[in-house]
């Protein structure tokens, strides 16, 4: 019923036409996109490859790569749209980064500390005694200050082993010889 009398006390043309839009409303431009000079693609582009040295990944050096690329691009043809600006510095991120990860799949980085961040694997070869025996296929030993879980043939407590493999944070054992 209220909705029926606010019908009734609308002026007629805002239900008969909508409101037109202004010229301003209908320009779809966004205004700091004039402003964009290849300077700013190459200072983008120094600072994702900076970026990439606190950030590991080795995902922004090569999208820095493809934003010094369009900056380049913008130099040498300044009157090139920042649209097609932009669709190049897209199709050269995704380009960069998928051979990026091919290339660094086909030739992995070389460490002088294989194992920094892999503690377990720098067990493997090493000999220790139990601190607890071996039950039901798992025990513990002790390394240093940390205490490891041991996975293994049942064994008594002092037994020496030997830790032939790691799987995730359980060391594999054999009774040393």
């Amino acid at each position: 019923m209220i909705a029926g009398v606010a019908v009734f006390l609308l002026p007629a043309s805002v239900l008969i036409s909508p409101p037109h839009p202004t010229e301003r409303q209908l320009d779809m431009t966004v205004p700091i996109f004039d402003e964009i000079t290849f300077w700013h693609w190459l200072i983008a582009g120094v600072i994702l490859i900076a970026f990439e040295m606190v950030v590991p990944g080795v995902v922004f050096m090569w999208v820095g790569i493809a934003a010094l690329i369009t900056g380049v691009l913008a130099w040498a043809a300044p009157g090139l749209s920042m649209e097609w600006l932009l669709i190049v510095f897209a199709a050269l991120s995704v380009i960069s980064v998928v051979l990026g990860r091919v290339y660094l799949k086909r030739n992995p980085l070389q460490s002088d500390h294989p194992t920094l961040n892999r503690r377990g694997e720098q067990y493997v070869g090493r000999h220790f005694v139990l601190s607890e025996p071996i039950v039901g296929g798992f025990g513990k030993i002790k390394v240093d200050d940390t205490t490891w879980k041991v996975a293994g043939e049942d064994m008594a407590k002092d037994a020496k082993v030997r830790v032939v493999a790691v799987e995730g944070t359980v060391l594999k054992v054999e009774a040393e010889s």
